[in-house]
């Protein structure tokens, strides 16, 4: 049996299917072609650490789905893929890092064999995954020399726009995510102190992502635990080295609860010791925005909504924040946990949709130091659910 089935439903699978070739048609392609390893997980359920080769999900609009990826990766593809053996291909293991082929040259040859490069020539275009961090410069060179006759184009995230509303099924799984974020960030409240090193903290941390709780395990998570620490919390995505934490530092925590490629992020702060009235203001806008604008979240509203929300809640201390809010979460593979497509700023105006899930993140970088509280959120029927209760302040030690 494949691990996929234990997830979710094949009625399921077959309605994600449904609307990916929906907006298939709706763009006028005749196929699509997958490298995000989010969005194949999405389809078919494959889940391994393969992605660092090149793999292709290809999608035809009116024919069977094809998985490509490494042969030594197809030979074990059916203990997660839902696809059935005939619809998995390894590519020779003589393709793999060679400096004049690429692997997508054979799967090229290997598409025409399956007759399925005529159709897309006929009409339509191919979509491609164009803005995807594994679909490289010498993949597309490939497709563009090996089939000339098609017509390659960007299908603008499709299958991601089509990931940014959950199933039942999926919150869910967000929900169990958030379970292992919130003993994650329990065990790097607890561990973050005076004379800790910061390794020693990041290893708490991971352990705790990875253990989960006695009936939801963690995975690995697409983004490592950061640990930005004072003068340096002025920069969010710094993670951690081996010196210790020290006096009236204040530390900011941005890490991820992720089980079953469901990611809950969630970020707060520590100060150790003396608190300055700076960041003390900073951190009293943050906390109230946040707070402001998740009593604003339901179905109608737009993001661009949600923005101004925030910005006006700044403005009153005096504060703005260039940055996005937030954005769109669920499925994540490194180096991302983000969906890549719903920002929450001033010029998106997507409305809100029940089911949607998003990280907040009100993080505050300012001149030699920083402040971040965050929520992962769902939006319900009715408003809006947090997938984890952790006070929203300054947490001092």
């Amino acid at each position: 049996m494949y691990l996929g089935a234990q997830l979710f439903t094949d009625d399921e699978y077959r309605h994600r299917l449904r609307r990916v070739r929906e907006l298939m048609d709706h763009q006028g392609l005749s196929a699509i072609i997958v490298t995000d390893p989010a969005n194949i997980f999405y389809l078919i359920g494959y889940n391994a650490w393969s992605f660092y080769t090149p793999q292709m999900l290809f999608v035809p609009i009116d024919s069977d789905m094809v998985f490509f990826t490494r042969e030594m990766d197809a030979h074990g593809a059916h203990r997660t893929s839902r696809l059935p053996a005939d619809q998995i291909v390894g590519y020779p293991e003589s393709y793999v890092h060679r400096p004049q082929i690429h692997p997508f040259d054979w799967v090229a040859w290997a598409l025409r064999q399956r007759h399925l490069v005529a159709p897309a020539s006929r009409g339509g275009s191919v979509g491609l995954e164009m803005d995807s961090h594994f679909f490289t410069p010498k993949a597309y060179r490939a497709l563009v020399n090996a089939i000339p006759e098609w017509k390659l184009v960007d299908n603008f995230e499709l299958v991601n726009w089509v990931r940014s509303v959950k199933s039942d099924a999926e919150v869910q799984l967000m929900r169990q995510a958030g379970m292992v974020c919130t003993e994650a960030m329990r065990a790097a409240i607890e561990t973050v102190d005076v004379g800790v090193r910061q390794c020693d903290a990041a290893a708490a941390i991971s352990q705790a992502q990875i253990t989960g709780t006695d009936q939801f395990g963690g995975d690995y998570p697409a983004i490592v635990p950061l640990l930005p620490t004072g003068a340096a919390a002025d920069t969010p995505h710094l993670t951690w080295h081996q010196g210790t934490f020290t006096t009236d530092e204040a530390v900011t925590i941005e890490l991820t609860g992720a089980h079953n490629r469901y990611h809950c992020p969630l970020a707060r702060t520590v100060s150790l010791g003396a608190v300055s009235t700076e960041l003390d203001h900073v951190a009293g806008a943050s906390c109230e925005g946040l707070d402001n604008v998740l009593s604003a979240i339901r179905p109608g509203v737009s993001t661009g909504e949600l923005a101004s929300i925030w910005n006006l809640t700044l403005a009153k201390y005096g504060l703005e924040k260039p940055s996005r809010l937030g954005y769109s979460i669920g499925i994540g593979y490194p180096p991302d946990w983000g969906e890549r497509t719903i920002s929450i700023r001033a010029e998106d105006e997507t409305v809100l949709e029940p089911n949607m899930c998003f990280h907040i993140i009100c993080g505050m970088w300012m001149d030699d130091y920083g402040f971040e509280v965050s929520e992962s959120v769902r939006v319900s029927p009715s408003g809006v659910e947090t997938f984890t209760s952790f006070p929203r302040e300054l947490i001092r030690k």
